[in-house]
C-alpha cells in the first residue's frame, strides 16, 4: 500500500521558515483553509498553521549549536487521532495513507489533539474545527499543474532541499533511499503510532572557536554570566538528536 510522507534532513534545515510561509499561503486558500489569524500584528498574536519550525540552542557555552526542527502531521500508519474521533471526521485514506479531517463532520471537541502525541493539530478559532497538514492533497493530484510542481508547498519552497516527498513503502523511492542511506528515523516510535514522516539526523561537525570570538560586542553588561548553566554531565539535545 502506498504511504506518502515527508523526509526532513535536519542537517541542512536552516530554519528560514520558507516552508511555514508557503504552507500558509497555499493552504489558506485551498481545501484546508482558511487558516485564520487573530491580532496578527499585536502583542499577543494567534493563528492557525499546518507546519511550524521549532528552534533550540543545544550544547554548553561556548560549544553551542542551533537546531531547527520542522514539525507537521506525521501521517502515522496507526494514527491515534482517528479512533478517538466521535464523529468520524478524522480518517486515513487507504489509497495513499494521508490522514485528513472532514470539516463537515468535525465538531471541534479536540479529542484528536489530545490523542496526538506530537501536538501537530490546531483548532481554527474562527471555524471551530481541527486543522492539520494534508500533504497538500489538493495540489499533489492536480493534473492542471506541471508534474514537477505536484509536491507539497513546503517541499517546493525549501531553499536547501531539506525536504523530500514520496512513498516510504516503495524501497526504490527517493525518500526510502534517503532513510536507508542516512539513518532516517521516525519521531517517538515508542508510542507505536508508526509515523510515516521521517527525519535525517544532524551530523556532528568539528568546531574550533578562538578566544577572541568569545567576546560579544553587543553584550557590554555580560548578562549571560548571570544565567544558569546546565551540568556538563547531562546529555544535551544535540547528543540525543545527532549521531
Amino acid at each position: 500500500m502506498t504511504q506518502l510522507a515527508l523526509v526532513i534532513d535536519l542537517n541542512v534545515c536552516v530554519g528560514c521558515h520558507a516552508c511555514v510561509t508557503n504552507c500558509k499561503e497555499w493552504n489558506t486558500s485551498g481545501m484546508a483553509g482558511p487558516l485564520s489569524d487573530f491580532n496578527p500584528y499585536g502583542a499577543d498574536p494567534t493563528g492557525t498553521f499546518l507546519n511550524r519550525v521549532q528552534t533550540f540552542e543545544v550544547g554548553t557555552f561556548p560549544n553551542t549549536e542551533t537546531v531547527h526542527f520542522p514539525k507537521s502531521c506525521l501521517h502515522c500508519e496507526e494514527p491515534p487521532c482517528v479512533p478517538v474521533c466521535p464523529t468520524g471526521a478524522s480518517y486515513k485514506r487507504k489509497e495513499d495513507g494521508i490522514v485528513l479531517v472532514d470539516y463537515d463532520k468535525c465538531i471541534g471537541c479536540k479529542y484528536c489533539s489530545w490523542a496526538c502525541p506530537y501536538g501537530v493539530r490546531e483548532i481554527d478559532e474562527k471555524q471551530k474545527v481541527m486543522k492539520k497538514c494534508t500533504l497538500c492533497v489538493d495540489r499533489i493530484y492536480d493534473m492542471g499543474l506541471p508534474e514537477k510542481e505536484r509536491k507539497p508547498a513546503c517541499v517546493l519552497a525549501c531553499p536547501t532541499s531539506a525536504r523530500l516527498f514520496g512513498d516510504v513503502h516503495d524501497p526504490e523511492s527517493a525518500v526510502s533511499v534517503a532513510i536507508r542511506e542516512s539513518s532516517g528515523y521516525p519521531l517517538m516510535p515508542e508510542w507505536g503510532t508508526k509515523p510515516s514522516n521521517h527525519y535525517l539526523p544532524r551530523r556532528k561537525t568539528q568546531l574550533r572557536i578562538h578566544d577572541d570570538e568569545l567576546v560579544r560586542a553587543d553584550n557590554p553588561l555580560k548578562k549571560e554570566r548571570l544565567l544558569p548553566k546546565p551540568d556538563k554531565s547531562e546529555p544535551s539535545l544535540d547528543d540525543v538528536t545527532s549521531w
